[in-house]
């Protein structure tokens, strides 16, 4: 991973004043960022701007309702 100069120099900062490697910050700040739990493809799904403010919260849902009435076939 190539990254700027002027970022590497603030992860290098940060991860010195927390005693802690590079990598782990990166890490952390990844998993942070992801969720924990999440699935990079869930949080992916949510990071669009669809013109609809509860679609990332609502895909599953929204995408039930919008196939509720569709076969396999039909897609």
């Amino acid at each position: 991973m190539h990254l700027p100069a002027e970022l590497a120099a603030r992860l290098a900062t940060e991860a010195a004043r927390r005693e802690i490697t590079v990598d782990e910050l990166l890490a952390e700040l990844v998993a942070a960022e992801l969720g924990a739990d999440e699935d990079p493809l869930e949080a992916f799904i949510a990071s669009g701007a669809s013109g609809r403010g509860d679609l990332g919260r609502q895909h599953r849902s929204v995408k039930a309702d919008l196939t509720k009435d569709v076969t396999a076939r039909d897609l």
